[in-house]
Parts: structure tokens; sequence; C-alpha cells
């Protein structure tokens, strides 16, 4: 297809990036994505042939993430749409309860896991001035929950990093913070339990989201978007 885009997609092995992994490249798109599941990873390369690449990565090591970096880019240039997915949840507690392993956890995927793919793919985007940055939020990084709180202090920062971000690119670039709406997926059931099941599953969601994302453009920058069925 004439306008078949590189996408950097983190996160996914599983949940909302695998369903957007198989529509993207369902519509003729190269998805370049990373998980750290090998097992998730292996079963993507054994899905989905080239151009597109899956790699094991942890976003959380900011050495992984710019050896992978380097290699995607001299393999297949800047990405046109970086997509920063991966994301964990705290366990159900209140935020005194919850352990500083679990805190950390979910700090280090959903921000500096998020910081460190800005770090080493948007320099090449800035060089060439063009692409656009989605990084998933959520509706609980613009209200809050209980028993959810580092998980909303984080996707509150995704919107504040985002938004600073978003100042600082050239014309014709866009970064986006994005609330994908609510999903039945593991992370869902972790909070809702049974009542996920009431909520759109991640390939129904992608149907209409992976559209939705590909519509966004640079007049779009710094906006906090959400998608909707």
């Amino acid at each position: 297809m004439s306008d078949a885009k590189v996408v950097v997609l983190t996160g996914a092995t599983r949940g909302l990036g695998r369903a957007m992994a198989a529509r993207l490249i369902e519509d003729g798109h190269t998805v370049v994505g990373c998980g750290r599941s090998l097992s998730g990873i292996k079963d993507l390369q054994a899905s989905f042939a080239g151009p597109s690449r899956f790699d094991c990565v942890d976003v959380t090591d900011d050495g992984q993430v710019a050896e992978w970096a380097e290699s995607v880019i001299a393999e297949l240039g800047p990405p046109d749409l970086l997509l920063n997915n991966a994301a964990t949840v705290n366990p159900n507690a209140p935020v005194w309860e919850v352990s500083a392993e679990d805190f950390d956890a979910v700090i280090n995927v959903n921000i500096k896991g998020v910081a460190n793919v800005l770090r080493h793919f948007v320099p090449s985007m800035v060089a060439r001035r063009r692409g656009i940055i989605v990084n998933f939020s959520s509706g609980w990084g613009r209200s809050t929950s209980p028993e959810v709180g580092p998980y909303c202090a984080t996707k509150w920062a995704i919107e504040g990093l985002t938004q600073s971000l978003a100042q600082e690119l050239p014309d014709g670039m866009a970064a986006i913070p994005l609330n994908p709406g609510i999903i039945n997926t593991e992370m869902l059931q972790s909070c809702f339990g049974s009542g996920a099941a009431h909520y759109p599953n991640p390939d129904e969601w992608s149907r209409y989201a992976v559209p939705y994302i590909l519509s966004i453009r640079p007049s779009q920058n710094g906006q906090s978007l959400s998608v909707t069925p």
C-alpha cells in the first residue's frame, strides 16, 4: 500500500499490543514490536513474516532499548508511528499497602519504559521532522479510583510527559496521550474481576482503535485523545 507505515510498538506480545500488531500487519503496515516474553515474541515471529520484526526487549532497561532502536533504525529507518503501549498495573490495594517492589515495577514500566523508548527513537524522527508519537494513557490518567493509586499516578504522569514533549517537537510531528478506553484485558481483569467481561476484547477493540490511531495528524499535537467505538 502506498501509505504503508513503519510502526514501533511496545508491549506487543499480548492484550492490546498483540491485537494492534495483527491489525496493522493485516492493513499492510510494517510492525516493529517488542515485549519481555520470549515465548510471546517467538509466537509473533512465527505468526507474521517480514518485513515486520519482533524482538525480546525489556523497556525498563535503557541499554536494551538503545541497542534495539539502533538496529531498527539501521534496518527500517525512523518510525512513522511510535506506540508506547507497554504497561503494568499494581495488585489492587490501598496505596499504603502496595509494596515498594510492586510500586517500583509500575513506575519502571509505565514511566521509565516510555522515557527510554522516546530517548532512543525520537531523535531520528525529529531529524526527519516527521512522525506521530502515541503514549498510551488511560481513563485513570484523567480520573482516579481506589486501590490503583500507583497505576493512576503513572498515567497522570504520561499525560504531563506527553504534553511537554509535544511542545518540544518540530512542526510536522505530534505527541499524543491516548486513552484507549475500557477493554477486557488481563490488566482490567485484575482490577474489575468478572466485570471485565462486559467490555470489548482486544481484537474487537482493535477494529475501531487502529483506524483511529492511524488517522491522528500533526495538527492534533498535544491533544489528549480517547478511542471510542
